[in-house]
Order: structure tokens, then C-alpha cells, then sequence
């Protein structure tokens, strides 16, 4: 499934909480009020103080409130916000202007950026789990309880590659969690609740069902693996829980596809399992997520690839190229071979591997199924983190180059792995880029891969320091993004 990229929208969508709100009225004739025949008396049974958890289907006809009592308590507000510097207006310099509209100079001014989304407690000890969307590029962040206690928490880990981020609430102890489920065991038509803050309105439960499983090339994070719900998801909802009829986490919602902007019961949520690698990553102080690196190149079949390597249908995850040093060529796999499933568990295309790789920990070995000449064969991989070889030796750039304000760091497996890096294995990529240098008012981006300056080829960051050290009468960039090389001259 290929979903226009520009209508796939971050549920929390920053969203702003100056936003207005427009009311509207509802009228209700006499007509749309349904009229009880005359003589009938309808029986009610009020609820009782000592509702449970469901325990069989029958009893969901009742109510979803005990599941939402057991949930509801660990589900989180989170506001977060950073102050942005507004540049100088050189209007406030003229003298003329002070003289009719009062002094002040050209100093800049100051907007407050904020951010809204939802979220979910998992330890006791107020760990919280959000969407990375939601806190990115934020240094305030605070949290409000269902209880509407309200706590001011660190960012504890951002993993932009599946969205996801962990929060540490400042203050306090013995919080209410939320027992985390197995994304594996869902079904297609299970009953799910979504829980979070949509607009910004109050804490909020929808329902629905699981409309699909291992929705792939949605396009909103490198593991494009995603839960579909038809429950109500909207900009706000973001890193809130995905609930099954049990009370306990089976995703963290994230996304939804719309035209407008709001909910048309097309809701994408991060399976648990996933969810599960990055908390056992922030609990073990990691600042980033290490997972299982492959060494290979994985491809999509198209259905003429398929029929030329004798497939009668186009599944599986085709590998176009194998690093002799990696994992995949240890474990005896060939450029041509088909992978079809990891652990037992069907893999129809390289989002799945790759989902299906990540969540598993570090250490150990996985069985894939694997396609070769029209034979079904098994072998095993080992799971281990990509090497940091060459070592990445990060300099930040200084001067008056066009660099300046950038970090730069040497390309290793682990480097590609973690920026995604597409293309090519030289050069140096951009890691940071600070707020306000002429490296941002030129638009590097973060992964940017740096391949030559000045005609001079950059295979080291000192390389890149080197150069940029003194001034040029003009700067001549060749630079990879996305896949693509292209160069620009730009004045010194």
C-alpha cells in the first residue's frame, strides 16, 4: 500500500495550542427525539461499584468502562515547548522609526514554539513513552497526569527511527503503568480503544478494531510496520496507547492518513513489540537504539522480478547486495536470495525483515526462510549491532565556511544504520546542526553526506575542518541527499 506522503499527518502535527476553536450549535427537532410508546415502562439496571475486566465477549456487550478505569490512569498529556530567537529587524534601528514609535533597538525578538500529543506511563518509576514528533526539537517538556498532577520531565531517549521517545518524570514514585501486550498476538477485527488528548480537549477514549496488520510503506518512519485502527485518532492523540480488551498496550498510536486533517477511521499505530526494544534501551541509560544489523541490502519484488526468479507471487525481500564482512554473508546468504520469513513469521517485503530483526535483542540468532533457485531453505543470522569502523571522530565546524555550526561525523555501518545514509559509503555526514548557524540559514540537513569541497575530495571530518578553516572567495559543495548527488557554488 503506497500512501501519498503529504497525507499521512503526525497526529500530534505540533499541534499549536493557540489554535482556536470554532463552535457549532446542534439543533434537535422533535423528529430526531425518539418518542417511548405510551404505557411502557423500560427497565435499567444502574452499575454496579464492583464492575471487572471482561472476561468473554458476551460481556463486552455491557461496557468498555472497567477496561478504561484500568488503563485511564497511565495515560499522560505531554506539552512541550522551546523558545525560538526571531531575527533582528534593522527597521528598529532608524531613528526616524524610534523617535515615533519609542526605542528598543534591533534586538530580536523572542516566539514561544509548543507542542501537544499523549502518552503512556510503563514503570513505576515514571517512565513515560511518547512519540518522538511530538518532543522534537523541544528543551521544556512537562507532563500532566489523569489525576492532573502535573510534572516537569526529562527526555530520557529519542529514537527518530521509529518515532518513538522515553520520558522521565522529575519528581515522585509509585505511578500508575500500563501493562504492555503482545503486538504479535492481535488479529485482524480484535476490538481495541484509543486513550489520548485529541485538540487538546481532555483526555479522550475512542474505539474501533484492528483494521489491518504489518502495514508497510506508510512512510512516516524507517520501520514503516505498522498497526491500522479504524478507533478515532487525531492530531493531539499522538504517543497515546493503542488498548487491547485486556487493559494493556499493544501500540503507541502515531499517525493517520487524512485529507483534512482529522479522523476518517484511518489510524496507524507502532506495534508494542517495537515499542519494548527502545524502553529496554532507556532503561539500560542507552542514548540511542542498537539493534541487528544485517550487512545486505534488501529489495522489494515487483512482479517482474518475481517471474524472473521463478516466484509465483511477489513476497519476500529480495537481497541486492551483501557485505563480505557482515552478518547476512556469515550466515551463507547470496546476492539473488529471497528472504520470506524471520523466526517463523512470515515476511512479505523488507520493512517486515527489518521490523521483525529490530525487535529482537542483541546476542542471539535468528532462523530466516529463504528463497534460492526456487528451493526453500533455512539458515541462521546473528544478531548483532553494526560496527562504528571507521570510528566517527566528530568535529564541529568553525569559521565563515558554509559548514559552520555543523557536526560531522566519519560514515561507519553503524553511522548508515542510524541516519539512514543512502547512496554512497564516502565522504562525512552531518549529524547536528546548530539553531541559527549559517549551516542551518543554508538548509543542511541532518544525514547530509558531504562528498567534496573546493574540488578537493573529503574522506575524513578533519579532511572537512581542514578546509573550511580559512575563507574562500566562493565554496563549491558537492553533497548526497537522499540518494542524490548534486553541487552548488555558493560566495565566500
Amino acid at each position: 500500500m503506497n500512501i501519498p506522503a503529504r497525507h499521512i499527518i503526525a497526529a500530534a502535527m505540533a499541534c499549536a495550542l493557540s489554535a482556536s476553536f470554532v463552535s457549532a450549535r446542534a439543533e434537535v427537532s422533535p423528529e430526531a427525539t425518539p418518542q417511548k410508546p405510551p404505557g411502557r415502562v423500560e427497565s435499567f439496571t444502574p452499575p454496579g461499584p464492583d464492575r471487572a475486566v471482561p472476561t468473554s465477549r458476551s460481556e463486552l456487550i455491557y461496557s468498555f468502562a472497567p477496561i478504561v478505569k484500568k488503563a485511564q490512569p497511565a495515560v499522560v498529556n505531554v506539552f512541550a515547548s522551546r523558545v525560538e530567537r526571531m531575527p533582528a529587524n534593522p527597521l528598529f534601528d532608524d531613528p526616524i522609526f524610534q523617535r515615533f514609535f519609542g526605542g528598543g533597538g534591533g534586538m530580536p525578538g523572542r516566539n514561544m514554539a509548543q507542542s501537544l500529543g499523549s502518552g503512556v506511563i510503563v514503570d513505576q518509576t515514571g517512565l513515560v513513552v511518547t512519540n518522538n514528533h511530538v518532543i522534537e526539537g523541544m528543551t521544556d517538556v512537562k507532563v500532566a497526569l489523569a489525576d492532573k498532577r502535573e510534572f516537569s520531565a526529562k527526555i530520557l531517549l529519542r529514537d527518530p527511527r521509529t518515532d518513538l521517545a522515553v520520558l522521565k518524570l522529575a519528581d515522585g514514585a509509585n505511578f500508575p503503568t500500563m501493562e504492555l501486550g503482545d503486538s504479535d498476538a492481535l488479529e485482524v477485527g480484535d476490538l481495541t480503544l484509543a486513550i489520548g488528548n485529541p485538540f487538546g480537549v481532555g483526555q479522550t477514549v475512542t474505539q474501533g478494531i484492528i483494521s489491518a496488520l504489518a502495514r508497510t510503506h506508510v512512510g512516516i518512519s524507517d520501520y514503516g510496520f505498522f498497526i491500522q485502527t479504524d478507533a478515532a485518532i487525531n492530531p493531539g492523540n499522538s504517543g497515546g496507547p493503542l488498548v487491547d480488551m485486556n487493559g494493556r498496550v499493544v501500540g503507541i498510536n502515531s499517525a493517520i492518513f487524512s485529507k483534512s486533517g482529522g479522523s476518517v477511521g484511518i489510524g496507524f499505530a507502532i506495534p508494542v513489540n517495537m515499542v519494548k526494544s527502545v524502553i529496554a534501551a532507556a532503561k539500560g541509560g542507552g542514548k540511542q537504539v542498537r539493534r541487528a544489523w544485517m550487512g545486505a541490502t534488501l529489495q522489494t519484488l515487483s512482479q517482474e522480478i518475481a517471474d524472473g526468479l521463478g516466484l509465483d507471487r511477489p513476497t519476500g525481500a529480495l537481497l541486492a547486495d551483501v557485505d563480505p564482512k557482515g552478518p547476512s554473508a556469515e550466515a551463507g546468504l547470496k546476492r539473488g536470495d529471497v528472504i520470506i520469513s524471520v523466526d517463523g513469521q512470515t515476511a512479505d517485503d523488507p520493512e517486515a525483515v527489518g521490523y521483525r530483526l529490530a525487535t529482537k535483542p542483541l546476542g542471539g540468532q535468528a532462523t530466516l526462510g529463504v528463497l534460492r533457485s526456487g528451493k526453500k531453505i533455512t539458515t541462521q543470522i546473528r544478531l548483532a549491532p553494526a560496527p562504528e569502523t571507521p570510528l566517527r571522530d566528530a568535529v564541529k565546524i568553525k569559521g565563515a565556511s558554509p559548514f559552520a555550526g555543523a557536526t560531522v561525523i566519519n560514515i561507519s555501518p553503524a553511522v548508515i544504520e542510524e541516519l539512514s545514509v543512502q547512496g554512497t559509503t564516502n565522504g562525512v555526514v552531518v549529524s547536528e546542526i546548530d539553531d541559527g548557524s549559517y549551516a542551518q540559514q543554508l538548509n543542511l540537513q541532518r544525514g547530509d553526506i558531504i562528498l567534496g569541497v573546493n574540488d578537493q575530495k573529503i574522506e575524513t571530518t578533519r579532511d572537512l575542518e581542514k578546509i573550511t578553516a580559512g575563507r574562500a572567495y566562493y565554496w563549491k559543495i558537492t553533497l548526497a541527499r537522499g540518494g542524490q548527488v548534486f553541487t552548488t557554488v555558493i560566495g565566500g
